[in-house]
């Protein structure tokens, strides 16, 4: 991962990571239902773990067994980790790898406190890059992820890194935003669009052809139909994965943290942030999504493949 991209990203992600961001607010509860998250679910783990990230459900598509070794790329606060440990039992083990610290703390702080004071104890989370996973070989059943392996410029080195940690016969099962089109220019080489899920996404063909290259069978990724818009309902929105500084609830009770018809009439397409927003990172992403609709260039998409 270049050093710009990262630093952009750990910088973003951190921020997001120390915010009061939960399913405590409606358009954060909003968004992961939106994706396919049930009430169910999202009352059955720390609030904390879920910040309205989500680009699609994998849990709903990985076909996890009792016993199982699941690793989650790119794992934030361990939504869809701890929704793994559910599945996989006490025998199994559900494994988060995240490379921002903030988020890490905040993913081992939601373990701690489980629910209803019963500690996660069935995972565990590492701090590294998602194309250099302190695991090895072969040591893991399936492999998930959510709106983040699109943020990885070497995308290729993603795929053979999960090829490498998978055992013959693990699964894929990925939620991800890929390309319908390829993107306007100022749009695509943008890094403020990258942080946000946008401009690091690739074709749908051109994400089969490099499962296909790092060794995956059986290789789909389809197009949900989902309404990217959805992340409008998260206050301070910046992009198709990530809210940018929210304010409380409490100190701010109008916006997107109220239910999606209170949201207020300056929010922009797609995932734009409110276009009074003082922060120029935000801002100027803001300003491009303003000018393009994502959903006619971008989608939710669910991923899968077998490694032989």
């Amino acid at each position: 991962m270049s050093s710009s991209i990262q630093q952009a990203v750990q910088t973003k992600y951190g921020t997001v990571a120390e915010s009061s961001l939960s399913s405590r607010h409606a358009g954060v509860r909003a968004v992961a239902e939106a994706f396919g998250y049930t009430p169910e679910e999202l009352a059955s783990i720390p609030a904390e773990a879920n910040m309205g990230l989500s680009c699609g459900n994998p849990i709903a598509t990985a076909r996890l067994r009792p016993g199982e070794v699941v690793v989650d790329l790119g794992c934030g606060g361990g939504l869809d980790v701890f929704l793994a440990a559910a599945k996989v039992g006490p025998t199994g083990l559900a494994i988060g790898i995240d490379m921002t610290p903030e988020m890490l703390e905040r993913a081992r702080r939601n373990a701690a406190k489980g629910v209803n004071g019963q500690p996660i104890t069935n995972v565990a989370f590492y701090e590294a890059t998602i194309d250099h996973m302190p695991l090895p070989d072969a040591s893991a059943d399936v492999v998930i992820s959510n709106c983040v392996i699109n943020l990885a410029p070497d995308k290729p080195a993603v795929f053979r890194e999960i090829a490498r940690v998978l055992k013959p016969g693990g699964r894929l099962a990925v939620s991800d935003i890929a390309l319908k089109q390829p993107l306007p220019p100022e749009v695509g080489n943008d890094l403020m669009a990258y942080v946000g899920c946008i401009a690091g996404a690739i074709l749908i063909e051109d994400y089969k052809q490099q499962l296909r290259g790092a060794g995956f069978a059986a290789v789909e990724v389809i197009d949900t139909g989902a309404d990217l818009n959805a992340y409008t309902k998260v206050e301070n929105q910046s992009g198709c994965c990530s809210p940018g500084m929210a304010q409380e609830q409490e100190a701010a009770p109008s916006g997107c943290c109220e239910p999606a018809a209170a949201a207020p009439s300056n929010i922009s397409l797609c995932c734009g942030t409110s276009t009074s927003t003082t922060d120029p990172f935000h801002a100027r992403l803001a300003d491009l999504l303003t000018r393009y609709n994502v959903n006619d260039y971008a989608a939710s998409v669910k991923v899968l493949a077998v490694k032989p």
